[in-house]
This record gives C-alpha cells, sequence and structure tokens, in this order.
C-alpha cells in the first residue's frame, strides 16, 4: 500500500547527462504527505544513461537543511519502484503515415506489443497514433491497465497518414503525462499512486504541419519542474537527415535517443532496455525530525556509486512539514513506517563528527 502524494518541488535546474566515466541522479517527486516521513523519488543514470543497479542505504548521502544524516541510525532506507506498487505510466506515440508502412510499421507495431507485454500488472499505457486528424492524432488508448486490451486496440491502427505532425502529437503525449500527478485514470486512490510517466516515440523524425515547432515543444520541456523523459526511437530507410528532430527533443528531456535507421530487429531490445530504465527508479524515505510548521525545508540526496569510493553525485530539492491528511489509508501506513523507521530517543538523526583536538 501507498500513500497519496503531496508533491514539492524537486531542483529546478537541467536535467543533465554524466560526465565521460561518471553518472548523475536527479530527484523528480517528492511525497510528504506521510510527514515526518518524507519519499524522495530518484532516478539514476550512468555515462551511457543506464541506471546504477543495486543501490543500498550505504549508497546513500542524506542531508537536511545542511546537517548529514548518519547511515549508522538508520533513519532512512532506500528501494527500488520495481519492488512497490506504485505504477509507472508511459504514452506510445507511433508514426502512422504512409512513408512508415511495410516491414518499419510492422516491426515497430511489435515492439510496442513486447513494450505492453514487459510493464508490471499495474503500470498504465497510453497510445497515440500520428495520423491526419484535426489534432493530428488519433487517441487508440487512454491510460490503460489491461494488456490484453492494450494489444486489440494497437492493432487496429491503419498505417495510411499522408502527413506526421510529430511535434504536436509528442506534445499532447506530454500534456497527457502532466495529468499523472492527479492518480490513476483506473481506480484514483491512497494505494494506488502514479510515480513517474515517460513517452517512447517510433518515427523517423520528419515533422509535416506542426502548429508546434520544434523549438517551441523543446522550450516547453526545459520548462517542467517535473521532466518527462522521451525516448525516440528513430527509424526508417528514407528520412535520416531528420533523425536529430527526435535527438534533439529526447537529450533536451532526460530521455534517450536510439537512431535504428533500418536495423528494425533491434526495437525489441530496446523497449526491453526503456521498461528497465522505467522500473529501476528508486525511493529513499526518510523520516524528519523538522517539527511541523507548514514551512519549506531544503534537502540534499546524494550517490555514492561504488560504495566507498568517496565521491558523491547531489541534487537537491524541498518538502514541506505539514501534519498528514486525516485519512485512515495514511494513518496506516505511517504505522507501518514508525515500525520500519523507529522515532530515536534524543531526536538527533544526524552525524556528529568527532571533535578535532
Amino acid at each position: 500500500m501507498q500513500a497519496l502524494f503531496l508533491t514539492g518541488p524537486a531542483h529546478a535546474g537541467g536535467y543533465g547527462f554524466a560526465a565521460p566515466g561518471g553518472y548523475g541522479v536527479k530527484v523528480y517527486r517528492v511525497n510528504y504527505a506521510l510527514y515526518p516521513f518524507v519519499q524522495l523519488y530518484i532516478r539514476t543514470f550512468d555515462q551511457n544513461m543506464q541506471p546504477l543497479v543495486n543501490l543500498n542505504e550505504m549508497n546513500i548521502g542524506l542531508m537536511i537543511k545542511g546537517k548529514s544524516y548518519d547511515p549508522m541510525k538508520r533513519q532512512y532506507g532506500i528501494q527500488s519502484i520495481r519492488n512497490r506498487s506504485e505504477a509507472t505510466r508511459s504514452v506510445l506515440v507511433i508514426d502512422a503515415s504512409k512513408s512508415m508502412a511495410g516491414t518499419a510499421s510492422e516491426t515497430a507495431l511489435r515492439a510496442a506489443a513486447r513494450f505492453i507485454d514487459s510493464k508490471r500488472p499495474q503500470d498504465e499505457v497510453a497510445i497515440l497514433a500520428i495520423r491526419d486528424t484535426k489534432e493530428g492524432y488519433d487517441l487508440v488508448s487512454q491510460f490503460e491497465r489491461d494488456a490484453g486490451a492494450l494489444a486489440r486496440r494497437l492493432a487496429d491502427i491503419r498505417i495510411d497518414g499522408m502527413k506526421s505532425r510529430i511535434y504536436d502529437s509528442i506534445g499532447a503525449a506530454i500534456q497527457m503525462c502532466g495529468m499523472s500527478a492527479q492518480g490513476s485514470s483506473v481506480d484514483p486512490s491512497a494505494d494506488n499512486v502514479i510515480a513517474s510517466c515517460s513517452v517512447v516515440v517510433f518515427s523517423d523524425g520528419r515533422d509535416e504541419g506542426s502548429a508546434l515547432s520544434r523549438e517551441e515543444l523543446n522550450g516547453r520541456i526545459t520548462s517542467m519542474r517535473i521532466p518527462i523523459p522521451v525516448y525516440s526511437l528513430a527509424y526508417g530507410k528514407n528520412s535520416v537527415d531528420y533523425f536529430k528532430n527526435l535527438e534533439s527533443i529526447s537529450k533536451n528531456s532526460f530521455g534517450i535517443y536510439y537512431s535504428l535507421g533500418e536495423t528494425y530487429d533491434r526495437m525489441q531490445r530496446i523497449v526491453e532496455e526503456i521498461q528497465n530504465i522505467l522500473q529501476s527508479d528508486y525511493v529513499v524515505t526518510f523520516r524528519s525530525y523538522i517539527p511541523v510548521d507548514g514551512e519549506q525545508h531544503s534537502f540534499k540526496v546524494g550517490i555514492e556509486y561504488p560504495t566507498g569510493s568517496g565521491k558523491y553525485y547531489y541534487d537537491n530539492g524541498e518538502f514541506e512539514a505539514i501534519e498528514p491528511p486525516p485519512i485512515q489509508a495514511i494513518d496506516n501506513y505511517l504505522n507501518l513506517l514508525n515500525q520500519k523507521i523507529p522515532l530515536l530517543p534524543d531526536n538527533d538523526p544526524f552525524y556528529n563528527r568527532p571533535s578535532v583536538q
């Protein structure tokens, strides 16, 4: 069971990439509805934008208002999203123009089906097909958990469009993701939380007639408080020059760009890799000792990788010290967290550095 989100601002800087040989961490959501317990949803990545694996409490550095938590006092923990009940959301954007017909589109649809098959039962997928409509796309499926229903709707997509309004369609997918903070469309409740939302694009990147320009779309992406990564599978034999459009959007959105060309057989492996990334986020839960005051308080969370290297990369954000809403599901979850992270008798979770004589 998870609790309702009260979301605070994560770090507003650029999403960034890891330097060669390095790694990075991004806090993309902060939940303080369980106060004094605060949950930080983080994505980690190495220089190839792949997630760091097998992180534990000893990999975590946590600072509240400039003071470091002592890991030996066990006032925080870390879990993989893969082993929790929060759902992920994904919007598949599929280029259904005639220029993609044939082997390219058939392979893309099979890969999209594989993406759906590899999701967890609680994860939700929506589907947009880029076609000749007033909006530039068809809404093939709203967010849906039933893999069988999604597969049937995917099979109904016709590859017959005359133009490809790529930017308008990606913009619509991002807008759908923007509603994720309101909870699941299937059963919004205290124990049914959407942790993240992403966009997966199957196209050659050749835009024709979008109301949005690439620059305008990238501007919207840059201004987002919570990153919505766009993963692009760029394929096709006639439009390689347009691949850079998808590359620009993916790199600007904290996503990954995959240049396939005509190597269509790589699609299956790539969509499995994307699913692995989405399920490899972490949740850091810590107990705060700041009294309820209704104010915003700053934190930093860092990753030391590998353990003992002495090198930390940090991201920062804020949480609000407020009383939880009077909801029974939250009270039940608070009792569980109290057992896992019991209150310290001296109310001091911080590292006390030995005095230097």
